[in-house]
């Protein structure tokens, strides 16, 4: 009877040592296997740190390939701070080269972050002080590439084009009303360091930026030079303070130049007021063009074939409204009946 019952107990404690390797070896194929990737991500993303790059932000052209609006390639300053050994000495190199003060130089190489971007003064760098710092070889110190957005023609076509922001981002203009498929997205060189900061001896990854969307205009730029020249002689023959002009294509509406003055540099916008920047004039300027204009309707309407000058009459009430805008003839009460020849 003894016996019996020790054999019973050692096959109890047989069958649940076996369960037990077997929920162990289950549970290490899950984590191995089964959870791999996710638990494998989870552990690069504690030691893996990224210096982002920025894309090219997408290009703007005229109907016909012209570059309205490109990029170019300057360099910025990255600093991981937990790689710097000698802060003093670091930040006295960087604020001689930069022309900055030691002590905004130190606050950037000691904080408490992973990576600093020093900005502004360590953005959109010129080649010379970029080479500069390359030269040190500083621990800690890098050097990025970034998109700057330029803009060949300057003045041309800027109250339509816009401009963007120290980081890329539109902010009037195409460039802030399409800003979400102008921006590409950014990319990085990813490298690994352990909990303290200190770079670890393994391969960085490069991760390629997305550039934003092209986008084609309908504008024609020699037209669009040809208007930008006349109303600069216009300024100047007249000594105006505004002047503005567009040019349409009768067919489809498709506007193919449209300038103003006075206009702005769109790389340099902060040199100009909020009004000069603001204000598109063929757009923001509610001005009918009255009489002057009586000429160019009639002489449609006759090429059309559409009215008679001496049967056909219009009746001027003295106001007429067109999209929420009351206009006023200027003699009060209108001019009543009138043949469109007397209109004219």
């Amino acid at each position: 009877m003894f016996v019996k019952k020790m054999n019973a107990r050692m096959k109890f404690v047989l069958i649940v040592l076996i369960l037990a390797f077997v929920i162990i070896i289950g549970k290490v194929f899950y984590i191995q296997v089964i959870s791999y990737d996710k638990l494998n991500n989870y552990a690069t993303g504690l030691w893996s740190r990224n210096l982002p790059l920025e894309a090219n932000r997408g290009i703007i052209y005229d109907r016909n390939g012209t570059v309205l609006a490109g990029n170019i390639t300057t360099t910025s300053l990255v600093l991981i701070p937990n790689q710097i050994g000698d802060k003093e000495s670091t930040a006295k190199s960087l604020a001689s080269i930069l022309n900055v003060s030691y002590e905004d130089m130190y606050s950037h190489v000691s904080k408490k972050t992973s990576i600093e971007r020093v900005h502004p003064e360590g953005r959109r760098l010129s080649n010379e002080i970029a080479d500069k710092i390359s030269a040190l070889k500083l621990p800690g110190v890098y050097l990025v590439k970034e998109s700057k957005r330029e803009y060949p023609y300057n003045t041309y076509l800027s109250h339509t084009l816009g401009f963007v922001g120290i980081d890329n981002q539109g902010l009037s203009g195409l460039e802030l009303i399409y800003d979400k498929y102008l921006t590409g997205s950014y990319g990085a060189i990813k490298y690994f360091s352990d909990a303290k900061g200190n770079k670890l001896e393994l391969s960085q990854i490069y991760e390629k930026p997305q550039d934003g969307v092209n986008m084609t205009l309908t504008i024609d730029f020699e037209l669009q030079e040809a208007l930008e020249r006349e109303l600069d002689n216009a300024i100047s023959m007249y000594q105006a303070e505004q002047a503005f002009g567009l040019a349409m294509d009768p067919n489809t509406g498709a506007i193919l130049a449209i300038s103003s003055r006075p206009n702005f540099s769109p790389t340099h916008y902060q040199d100009y007021t909020t009004e000069e920047i603001n204000r598109n004039l063929p757009i923001w300027m509610t001005y009918e063009p009255g009489s002057t204009f009586k000429i160019i309707t009639l002489a449609t309407s006759l090429e059309e074939k559409i009215i008679d000058l001496e049967k056909d009459t219009f009746s001027d009430s003295g106001a007429v409204t067109v999209e929420g805008a009351t206009l006023h003839c200027w003699k009060h009460g209108g001019h009543g009946l009138q043949t469109y020849l007397e209109v004219v």
